[in-house]
């Protein structure tokens, strides 16, 4: 019976593998305590499911047990259940149907996820969106780009859109699993639907050019997205920069950044960093100090790499005896920490800063 289907997996679920007995005797009247054969008090199992083997279960214990039985391979109970579920009054979660898909997806059984989707677009049509998203969220999580895609390509053909938060997943997904040709045409495909690219997709795929050494096409990037866009700050400028400063094209990295203020930015710490590791590569000392008076004059509260482009400017050049003055600019009382862009220490090993 599938009630005691039911009990037989909640105690796996709840007790692990585990050996555990149902105390009926002192069962209370709000359910049955399970125990543990030390004696260790458990999660309330539902009387409505102990007490009758008969009982039909609840949606969220159907759901529980669908799941259950695909990760352990049980596919024809699954399958039992999901053709339950679908025949009766519950409407099964977006996030619980989406999970199957997933499990059937890592199975390659596409013939069954073709068929869910077709149940769910006879069950319930306005739920598919929402199913096609987490599903696709899925496989892009896993770095299962192709079957991914096919989501994609089954979402669009059933004549729903790719919303905003989809595509800069799709590009995001790309940027991180795929090759970079595959992040660039992923891009190329979100600017063709319209999508505004968001800062964690920018970044996504502004890591992978710094992973391949892509400096110029960084650059190229961050022009073509927009460095007058407001909302992700002062990123797009500060990855502009940083793609001159990585091979020290100084003469570009200064008129760039007087554009950024001219343009109405103001520089941040990841700003300053930028050009002070630049600096200090070169050996400018002058326009270090220069950078350090603007950054005070900001209120730009250095970090240790800050310090660390001080230090490392003066011992390249052997100055070592003056670096005391050097750090008196900085109040070298202050107990630092690293707060600049994580991308900036990546380009600094994929340049010409090493």
């Amino acid at each position: 019976m599938l009630g005691r289907e039911v009990l037989d997996v909640l105690r796996t679920e709840f007790a692990g593998n585990r050996k555990y007995y149902v105390n009926k005797r002192n069962a209370c009247n709000s359910g049955s305590q399970i125990h543990s054969l030390s004696g260790e008090r458990l999660p309330l199992i539902p009387e409505n499911i102990v007490k009758s083997e008969s009982l039909l279960p609840d949606k969220s214990t159907l759901s529980a047990l669908l799941l259950y039985y695909a990760r352990n391979g049980l596919l024809s109970k699954a399958s039992e259940i999901w053709e339950q579920m679908l025949n009766s009054s519950f409407m099964p979660d977006a996030e619980v149907v989406s999970q199957l898909i997933f499990l059937y997806g890592g199975m390659g059984d596409f013939g069954m996820i073709a068929k869910i989707l077709h149940q769910m677009q006879l069950k319930d049509s306005a739920l598919l969106p929402g199913i096609c998203n987490l599903a696709i969220s899925c496989f892009g999580k896993s770095g299962q780009l192709d079957y991914m895609e096919i989501m994609i390509k089954w979402m669009v053909s059933m004549g729903y859109s790719v919303d905003s938060t989809t595509g800069n997943a799709y590009l995001l997904y790309y940027s991180t699993f795929g090759s970079l040709a595959d992040a660039e045409s992923a891009y190329g495909r979100l600017k063709k639907s319209r999508i505004l690219i968001e800062e964690e997709a920018i970044r996504a795929l502004s890591f992978a050019y710094v992973k391949e050494n892509k400096f110029y096409a960084l650059g190229r990037f961050v022009h073509d997205v927009g460095l007058g866009r407001k909302n992700v700050g002062n990123l797009l400028w500060n990855l502009l920069l940083l793609s001159y400063a990585a091979n020290f094209k100084m003469k570009s990295l200064q008129r760039e950044f007087v554009r950024m203020v001219e343009a109405g930015f103001r520089p941040d710490l990841s700003t300053f960093n930028i050009r002070l590791l630049a600096f200090s590569r070169m050996s400018l000392l002058w326009d270090l100090h220069l950078s350090l008076e603007h950054m005070k004059h900001e209120a730009v509260v250095p970090d240790l790499v800050t310090y660390g482009c001080v230090v490392d400017a003066y011992m390249d050049r052997k100055l070592g005896k003056n670096l005391k003055f050097a750090l008196r600019k900085l109040n070298c009382n202050d107990c630092v920490s690293v707060l600049t862009d994580p991308l900036v220490f990546e380009a600094m090993e994929k340049g010409t800063f090493i």
